[in-house]
């Protein structure tokens, strides 16, 4: 997928190895798995048929965003990066047609 940043100090933290390793710490190895699984993913159902990762849409007031696990309840939170979004007929978003995101933010948003 192609892959966009909200901020670029949270691009740096995710796509400088020293950075990513100063931000995040024990959990720098995982960050940089689910970077190279976003990156490596062709849209975001393939996403969903990793099992560690645990991609989801968010509910409520994040309805429309989605995150993957980095630990325990440690989240990477982004969004589809289409103009419009694709949807399904029922209104939900058609995750085999999303080819591209924006990372939010990196974090527990419980």
């Amino acid at each position: 997928m192609k892959i966009s940043y909200k901020t670029n100090k949270l691009e740096k933290k995710l796509t400088d190895a020293k950075e990513m390793q100063k931000s995040f710490g024990t959990m720098a190895k995982k960050v940089n798995q689910r970077m190279m699984e976003l990156r490596a993913a062709a849209n975001l159902e393939v996403m969903k048929t990793i099992p560690a990762a645990n991609c989801h849409e968010l509910k409520g007031d994040r309805r429309g965003e989605f995150a993957v696990n980095i630990s325990g309840n440690f989240r990477l939170i982004f969004v589809p990066e289409h103009s419009p979004v694709p949807r399904k007929d029922d209104k939900s978003i058609d995750c085999i047609k999303v080819t591209d995101i924006q990372i939010l933010d990196i974090g527990d948003y419980h």
